[in-house]
This record gives structure tokens, sequence and C-alpha cells, in this order.
């Protein structure tokens, strides 16, 4: 079977160009480039989506940079381990990495190793960090928008006939905070 390199660029911005990352993918051998304009912290990226559709098993998908492909180091990795599992290699051209060798699979087994010490750390300070708001007291989570104060007058004020755009207006609150306080209290109701 032979191998087809599939490529795939991004830019952050219109204002920055497509063009070092094409030309660099067309010059790898990639037969077609796929490329999206947005932001990678974004969640949604079309033509990824496309390109990952569009790879068959045997196919090379081929990115500029590390940073083209994944919001972050276990999102890339999540992407790289479902490429694998359809037989689907992955080259990073500046960084040398090509799932395809060895070696490349080697570095890939370290970057997830990376990947999952990253979460464990980032797990254990948000534990830690918790526990130690718990102890001075300090609970997680939003605040409570209606105090048990607001939610009577809530309920006076509907029952003296105010849509819950005045009453909402009139408190200092949303008008979705009135509809879902009011919701809650036919459910005790039930």
């Amino acid at each position: 079977m032979a191998t087809t390199l599939i490529g795939y660029a991004r830019v952050s911005t219109a204002d920055q160009k497509l063009d070092l990352q094409t030309d660099a993918l067309k010059a790898a051998g990639c037969v077609k480039v796929y490329s999206d304009i947005v932001s990678g912290a974004g969640t949604k990226r079309p033509e990824l989506d496309e390109c990952l559709r569009f790879l068959r098993e045997g196919d090379v998908l081929v990115v500029y940079k590390l940073d083209r492909l994944g919001r972050s180091l276990s999102h890339l990795m999540e992407i790289i381990r479902d490429l694998k599992q359809k037989g689907i290699g992955f080259k990073s051209i500046s960084d040398g990495i090509d799932t395809t060798t060895s070696t490349g699979q080697l570095l890939f087994h370290i970057m997830g190793s990376f990947a999952e010490f990253e979460r464990t750390l980032i797990q254990e300070r948000t534990n830690a960090g918790l526990k130690a708001a718990r102890e001075r007291g300090k609970l997680g989570g939003r605040p409570v928008a209606v105090t048990p104060e607001i939610g009577a007058r809530i309920t006076q004020l509907r029952g003296e006939g105010k849509n819950a755009d005045s009453v909402a207006t009139e408190l200092g609150i949303g008008r979705a905070t009135v509809y879902r306080y009011l919701k809650s209290q036919t459910a005790l109701a039930a």
C-alpha cells in the first residue's frame, strides 16, 4: 500500500499567513493540505476535522510544527493515539518527529509520559488547592444567586403580578435566575 502524505496547517488570525507552512508541507511531499485560521485554544477547527475524516490507513498526517495540531500536549497526544489506532502515521517537519520510524515511536511514547505526568501534576495541585480552601472555610463553586431573602422577594413580587423581567430588574439579578428559582420552587412543591 502506497503512503500518502496529507498536510494540515493552522494560523491563529486572519492577518497571519499560511504560506510558510503550506510551502513546507508541499515540499515534504503532501498531496493535499488542509488549513484553518483559528486560535489554537479554539475547539472548532473544521478543516482539521475534515482532514481527520479524509485520512485512511497507511496515510501520514504531516504538520509544520506540533503546536499547529493540538490545543495542549494532552490533546496532541490524543490525536496522535487516534491516528495510530487507525494505522495512520504522523510527522512534524520542524520538530523532527515521525511516528512511522522506531525513533519517532520512542519519542511519541516519551511525550505521552510527559503528558500523563502533566495531567497528574495539575490534578494534584487542584486537589491541594481545594483542600487548603476548605480548611480556610471556603467552598468551591458559584456563589448562590438567590439567598432565602431574595427568594422570598421573588415570590412576593411574582404574587403581585410582576413579570420575570421586572422582578429581575428590581432585584438586580438575571431573568434566567428568576426562572430557575421559580422552577426549583415548583419542583419542590410537586
